[in-house]
């Protein structure tokens, strides 16, 4: 035994030093992987055509999880007279599923989640035998998911440039095109920075400046999750956004250039009761099912077709506190049944919880704000429209409307063409653009 350990100390002599020489690189290579892309992406080659470079120019806003009276119930001031001078809804109505990922991309496409493909948050696609997860950048960057024509790329198709601070959808390129300009998303670039790079974008020789623009805010939908939206944290969330309005606003009318700001946000925020969640009903052999994360929305996509109808069956004598449908008898009003399923992407079965309850199937203790009801239920999900800049209408309110009439807002102003069908409709825009 002596002999041999004798043999083999120098070799572990030597391997010990060579992966103590080697710690420092691994430590710097995981260290570059984990660090987020904050170099700005631009697409070389494309220009602003002639008649483009003489068309005014649109920034649109997104304070994720801003609630439709969040301005009033917490004091933004900037907010609250950039509306006045311009157009205020009284709410803005998100479509159904109230989540991030289908609303940023309905308001950019004029299409419900349904009709745009990107249904959820998290779903799953039997016909790919994949799921799409917001969280993983294979699905998040692959165009091939996304349905429609987002603005950035109407706008590149009629070589007008386009640009993005963030916005769903622009990481990938779908119809094969990128905005000209964009980054993928992260939250360590500092606010103040974004709103140089707006700035710089917008004092590009003309046949280089994007005349649309998307730029996009976190900070009150992450407090209203953590906190709740009556918290003070949440408060302190909207006005932060309130003061970043004003900073952007002043820096970019320091341009001199005719700037439309358009600020939206994806859905609002409700106190749900996080104690008493509902578990996985009995009815359900989770064996059976493909079962992607929800909260407020569960859907059921059956591996096998003849396990639907009696586990549908069985969860109709169980339901309390929810409501089970087939993806055949949902509501009309949500348009997210089977035959508004463009891409086959709706589950099978639905369950959805009673406002204020959720399904919780983990032991993890659910946030106390949430979102994903159905926006005809539940008015907290109804979130906000202002719009100020020289070819709006001054001093207008008007009534809520669906989030998919925003897309032809944007085309009126920027005078793009569509010829796709789309949900949204032209009463808007022709009531709000001089």
């Amino acid at each position: 035994m002596k002999h041999g350990n004798s043999l083999a100390a120098p070799y572990y002599i030597c391997f010990v030093r060579k992966l103590y020489l080697f710690i420092p690189v691994l430590i710097y290579h995981f260290n570059i992987v984990a660090q987020p892309d904050t170099v700005q992406q631009i697409v070389a080659g494309r220009k602003n055509s002639v008649e483009q470079q003489q068309k005014p120019y649109v920034l649109l806003i997104s304070a994720d999880g801003f609630r439709h009276d969040y301005a009033e119930k917490y004091g933004a001031k900037t907010l609250l007279a950039l509306s006045r001078q311009g157009i205020r809804a009284d709410a803005m109505i998100p479509s159904y599923p109230s989540l991030t990922f289908p609303n940023h991309y309905s308001i950019a496409t004029g299409l419900y989640p349904s009709h745009h493909g990107l249904a959820s948050n998290y779903f799953y696609a039997p016909q790919r035998r994949q799921f799409y997860s917001m969280k993983k950048t294979e699905t998040v960057r692959d165009g091939s998911w996304y349905g429609g024509t987002p603005l950035w790329v109407l706008a590149e198709q009629q070589q007008m440039l386009a640009a993005s601070f963030y916005w769903v959808g622009t990481e990938a390129a779908i119809k094969g095109i990128h905005p000209t300009y964009y980054y993928y998303y992260n939250e360590d670039i500092p606010v103040d920075r974004r709103i140089q790079v707006v700035v710089d974008w917008l004092q590009l020789p003309p046949e280089h400046r994007p005349h649309f623009i998307t730029f996009y805010l976190s900070q009150v939908d992450h407090d209203g999750h953590d906190y709740g939206p009556d918290a003070p944290e949440t408060g302190r969330a909207v006005r932060w956004v309130d003061s970043v309005v004003q900073k952007l606003t002043v820096a970019v009318t320091s341009t001199g250039l005719p700037v439309n700001f358009i600020f939206v946000a994806d859905h609002g925020m409700t106190k749900i009761d996080n104690v008493n969640t509902l578990p996985m009903p009995a009815a359900v052999d989770t064996s059976k099912f493909f079962i992607p994360r929800g909260f407020e929305l569960v859907e059921l996509y059956a591996k096998n077709r003849r396990d639907i109808k009696p586990t549908y069956k069985k969860l109709k004598k169980e339901e309390k506190d929810f409501t089970a449908y087939l993806k055949t008898n949902m509501p009309a009003h949500l348009h997210y049944r089977k035959k508004d399923d463009v891409k086959g992407v709706i589950g099978d079965i639905l369950l959805i919880p009673t406002w204020p309850k959720t399904f919780g199937f983990s032991t993890t203790k659910p946030d106390p704000g949430a979102h994903g009801f159905d926006p005809a239920l539940v008015k907290d999900m109804h979130t906000i429209f202002y719009a100020w800049g020289p070819n709006f209408k001054m001093g207008m309110q008007v009534p809520a409307f669906e989030n998919v009439n925003v897309y032809p807002v944007v085309t009126k102003i920027l005078g793009l063409n569509y010829t796709e069908k789309i949900d949204g409709g032209k009463e808007l825009a022709e009531k709000i653009v001089k």
